[in-house]
């Protein structure tokens, strides 16, 4: 008995002996020290028991010394007001398995004399109420104790074990009577043990979920290793075994079970029929396995690491298919029905499921919202009350949960918050990995002794259990063990396993299961004897076992398997709660908690907030080139560098702030895809979430970058361009999130990606001048057009160029010019030149592969002048080829060449007059001075050599018989119709239709963020890792 136990019932003695107004004369003194004698065996610990009732009942009387007014229930000491102010004191120190010991040792302890007067029943009464205890419970408690009133208790409160009754009629003897007799049926309140002589009787309180028992009969029994004293009323407690030698065992779950019966719900079954499991390419996985439980239990699994106690979970829970086998619910196919066993199941996993910069009550509210689609608000809030309340996590409610390395809240509770995630929908069964590990003994046992609260509400609930101890051992109802390879080695009762496995071993004291004077068992025994090593020839242990998995798979077989039938079930389910809310809904909820979560990271919100402005100042700052002492926009030469690394910072920040924002959920994902909720919704909320974090990021960054370099009437394109490159960096980095395994090798591959970014964008190394097999002359090469920051940089060159205030009102005329210039002083002479060579390889001893090669180019570039709406096709064109060319067809070539010319040349002329007309007009508007402070304000010297290419040598081209023109590419309108262009064109010709380049290029990054968005939405990436892993399984294999 424990102390605290023993000192409460001091008090209650002295209490009683004070009511009685009595000296304690030594009669009575010889009463509490007969009780005593029952229960201890020391006689020192008695007579300080003793001398603790005597100090107790000496206060009690100097504080009854005054009268008190009259209560209903007064003696000449104590009134019923005190006994209870006395009595609800001492229930503050008990928990309620003590509430109901100390009520029976008060009652014991009041019928000593064999009879229970009036003022003890009310005394009596008064305490039983203070500890909770009340009504029928406390009548069922008197008529318990009193002798053979014990059938008078109602059925549903009590449960008698007894002997099978025989029947009381003649009967025909023979073979053919004994095998069709009928059995007889017995009320759900008897519990038939063959060979029990006389009677146990167990009492249930079913508002403290507790049971007592007493026997009555001459058999010698043991509870928990204890003799039984039919004089006294036992605690029967989770794990409790009642053994005799005439009829084996009561089990504490055997008798829990017939109180479940008895309470209104629906009864859940689970049926496993030789279910088994394989890994690919493996051995192992689970080996052939049956069972049949029904709910109300708490089973434990046990095993060393790596025998497949979590994959059993998974398996048991519809998360990994059967290799063979059926498993069912109440007759539903678990991979058949899912659809209507939705919301039956409830699954923890090993790791935490929380959202760590949420409060506790934030997690659990959120949940709720996405478990419970039709609850109001008053009713997800009453619900999130009552699973605090339950988990006692009410006191902790506002704390940040925080990361385990970074605690805010303790271990124990931790792991009761993500037991409250599942408990919250009321799940029928409830499958928990590892609920112990990294738990102190104390928070272990609060776990496990909140588990088994949940199946006396008819829950099923079977967890992995690392390393239990013997409290924690002996609330378990029942015991499942695991070896090497995935092999069940037991399953019944805990306490039984240990005598089966000491058994099997062949101890010399193999009954000895638990201690006799504590009651406590070593659960590590059974790994102990399964694991048990050999020990080699220098008496160290070796690494070969005593007895094999294997064997023990065939013990099994052999004992416990014939053993397990298929219980019978009506096919219904009790009805579910759970109800997942819209994906409209579900939207709202992700992206409102996931707001949440980011927005009390204080540290994370600035951090995201003053990157890009850090930034922005640290590349403007010092790319801010001034020849002088004062800064001129149009003088520095650093701009380009600036708007490419202002496309790399936003590349760069957009990966970085998406690419953990799956992985770092993904556990969580799991238990959400187990409940069915929208990937689709979850993946909005983060887009939408991370587009604006981008918008803001990119706007800070441009009005930093622009205000330092003084770059104007360009925020608006330049922030647009910006952010669309984040969003594009956002998807790539949410689909990396997705794919990856870890942290680290997300990390890894950003680099990898960034890299070619930089590489293959067409500034750090011209898309010419890449390695043959990659470049084209004519416009960029494939690769570029993959990277965004090639799409990216050219709108920003571009846009700047030719968009500025200054620069857009002579541009149409500047193209004009360069188109001419281009014509009449490279082309018409190269094409001149090319010309005079066939004329020089006309006849036989001429290069006839020359003659063809500069005919067919003379052919294509004609073709291409003629096509002009405001010139006249060659008349010959037809005849430029080897078999029809002649030297009359090279002369009148070349009086046309002439006239296209000319055409240019007049051309180039309108253009510099209407220029000179519209600078005239510029100065007329704003004066000489202004339309100069407004080039240098607006017109970058550096960035139009870049983008005019004025550095460049080779003005032309020849490339496979075309010429292609290399100076003035910002000027070129592209040719071809798919969008493809030569890099820095101010159009891009789609589909017969020429856009700007702006909104072409702006178009391309979001196009090449709905193509990432569709991976992303597929999860391509994880499915192509999945499948090159498991193709290299089988290459192995």
């Amino acid at each position: 008995m424990s102390e605290s136990i023993l000192n409460a019932l001091m008090r209650l003695f002295a209490v009683f002996a004070t009511v009685q107004d009595e000296n304690v004369s030594e009669t009575g003194k010889n009463i509490v020290t007969s009780f005593l004698l029952r229960y201890l065996n020391k006689e020192d610990v008695i007579e300080e028991y003793i001398g603790l009732f005597h100090d107790y009942h000496d206060f009690y009387r100097r504080e009854a010394a005054s009268p008190v007014e009259d209560t209903g229930f007064q003696t000449s000491s104590l009134d019923a007001e005190n006994i209870s102010r006395i009595c609800i004191q001492i229930r503050k120190e008990l928990n309620s398995n003590e509430r109901i010991i100390v009520l029976f040792r008060l009652i014991e302890f009041v019928y000593e004399d064999k009879l229970i007067t009036d003022l003890e029943r009310e005394f009596v009464k008064i305490v039983g109420e203070a500890f909770s205890i009340k009504g029928d419970e406390l009548d069922n408690a008197l008529l318990f104790i009193e002798e053979g009133k014990e059938h008078l208790i109602r059925e549903d409160y009590t449960v008698v074990v007894q002997s099978e009754i025989p029947i009381s009629i003649e009967e025909l003897e023979g073979d053919w009577i004994d095998k069709n007799r009928p059995e007889q049926e017995y009320p759900n309140h008897i519990l038939l043990k063959k060979g029990l002589q006389g009677e146990v009787f167990i009492l249930h309180f079913k508002s403290l979920n507790g049971m007592v028992m007493k026997y009555v009969g001459p058999d010698i029994l043991t509870i928990d290793g204890n003799l039984l004293d039919t004089s006294k009323v036992y605690f029967f407690g989770s794990g409790s075994i009642i053994r005799g030698s005439g009829f084996g065992a009561i089990y504490y779950t055997e008798v829990a079970s017939r109180f479940l019966q008895s309470s209104e719900g629906i009864r859940i079954t689970v049926n496993a029929e030789d279910i088994e499991f394989r890994f690919l390419n493996s051995d192992n996985g689970i080996r052939r396995f049956s069972f049949s439980e029904d709910s109300g239990q708490l089973i434990g699994i046990m095993g060393g690491s790596g025998v497949g106690k979590s994959t059993l979970l998974m398996l048991l829970s519809g998360q990994l298919p059967l290799t063979n086998g059926k498993i069912s619910i109440n007759n539903y196919d678990l991979h058949r029905d899912t659809f209507k066993l939705k919301g039956i199941i409830g699954f923890v996993p090993q790791d935490d499921l929380l959202f760590e910069d949420l409060t506790v009550y934030q997690n659990l509210y959120y949940n709720a919202r996405l478990c419970f689609g039709y609850y109001s608000e008053f009713q997800l809030q009453e619900v999130v009350s009552t699973v605090m309340n339950e988990l006692d996590l009410f006191e902790i409610k506002d704390l940040k949960v925080g990361t385990p390395l970074n605690k805010l809240i303790s271990g124990g509770q931790r792991k009761r918050l993500n037991i409250a995630l599942e408990l919250m929908r009321e799940p029928s069964i409830l499958f928990i990995d590892e609920p112990t590990s990294g738990l102190s003994s104390m928070d272990a046992e609060n776990v496990i002794r909140l588990l088994k609260e949940q199946t006396a509400k008819g829950k099923l609930v079977i967890a992995n259990i690392h390393q239990p101890n013997s409290n924690i051992f002996k609330m378990l109802d029942k015991l499942w063990v695991l070896d090497k390879g995935g092999f069940p080695v037991y399953s019944g009762n805990p306490i039984d396993a240990i005598l089966y496995f000491k058994k099997l071993s062949s101890f010399a004291e193999a009954t000895e299961v638990e201690c006799g004077s504590c009651g406590h068992v070593n659960p590590d025994q059974i790994l102990e004897i399964v694991e048990a090593k050999l020990v080699d020839e220098e008496g160290k242990y070796s690494l070969e076992r005593k007895i094999s998995p294997e064997t023990w798979y065939e013990h099994y077989q052999q004992n416990i398997a014939p053993e397990v039938t298929m219980k019978e079930t009506k096919k219904i389910l009790p009805s579910s709660l759970f109800r997942i809310p819209d994906m409209t809904v579900q939207f709202k909820v992700f992206f409102i908690r996931n707001l949440l979560s980011k927005i009390s990271n204080r540290q994370y919100i600035l951090i995201n907030l003053l990157e890009a402005p850090v930034l922005a100042f640290v590349l403007a700052y010092f790319t801010k080139y001034m020849p002088g002492n004062e800064y001129i926009f149009s003088e520095n030469k650093n701009l380009p560098a600036y708007l490419f690394m202002s496309v790399i910072v936003a590349i760069f920040i957009g990966m970085i702030v998406s690419a953990e924002e799956i992985i770092k959920d993904r556990k969580v994902l799991h238990r959400e895809a187990f409940l069915n909720l929208s990937w689709f919704s979850y993946l909005n909320s983060k887009l939408l979430y991370l587009f604006a974090l981008s918008a803001v990021q990119m706007l800070l960054y441009v009005l930093v970058g622009n205000w330092i370099l003084e770059i104007k009437g360009m925020t608006l394109t330049y922030w647009l361009v910006l952010f669309s490159t984040a969003a594009c960096a956002n998807m790539l980095g949410l689909n990396i999130s997705s794919g990856m395994d870890s942290r680290v090798n997300i990390y890894i591959i950003i680099p990898l990606i960034l890299i070619p970014q930089l590489l293959l964008s067409g500034v750090t190394v011209k898309f010419d001048d890449l390695h043959k097999s990659l470049t084209s002359k004519v416009h960029v090469p494939f690769i570029g057009d993959l990277m965004i920051s090639r799409w990216s940089f050219e709108t920003l060159a571009v846009d700047q160029a030719k968009s500025n205030r200054f620069d857009k009102n002579f541009y149409a005329f500047d193209q004009m010019s360069s188109e001419s210039r281009f014509k009449t002083s490279f082309l018409i002479p190269r094409l001149i030149n090319k010309l005079e060579e066939c004329n020089r390889n006309l006849g036989v001893e001429g290069d006839q592969e020359l003659l063809r090669n500069n005919l067919e180019l003379l052919s294509n570039e004609v073709e291409k002048l003629g096509s002009h709406e405001d010139l006249f096709e060659f008349e010959y064109l037809s005849k430029l080829n080897i078999n029809d060319f002649y030297v009359e067809y090279s002369t009148e070539l070349e009086d046309w060449l002439a006239y296209i010319r000319f055409y240019y040349m007049d051309l180039s002329r309108d253009a510099s007059q209407r220029k000179e007309q519209a600078y005239t007009r510029l100065v007329d508007s704003l004066s000489s001075d202004a339309v100069f402070e407004m080039r240098q304000k607006y017109h970058n010297d550096q960035l139009f050599d870049q983008v005019t290419n004025r550095l460049e040598v080779e003005k032309i081209l020849e490339v496979k018989n075309r010429l292609i023109q290399k100076s003035d590419p910002i000027y070129i309108i592209p040719e071809s119709n798919l969008g493809r262009a030569h890099f820095y064109a101010p159009f891009k010709l789609f589909n017969n239709q020429l856009t700007d380049t702006k909104w072409f290029n702006i178009t391309m990054l979001w196009g090449f963020s709905f193509v990432l968005y569709l991976a992303l939405l597929l999860n391509l990436l994880r499915r192509i890792i999945n499948f090159m892993n498991s193709f290299r399984l089988r290459k192995k294999s």
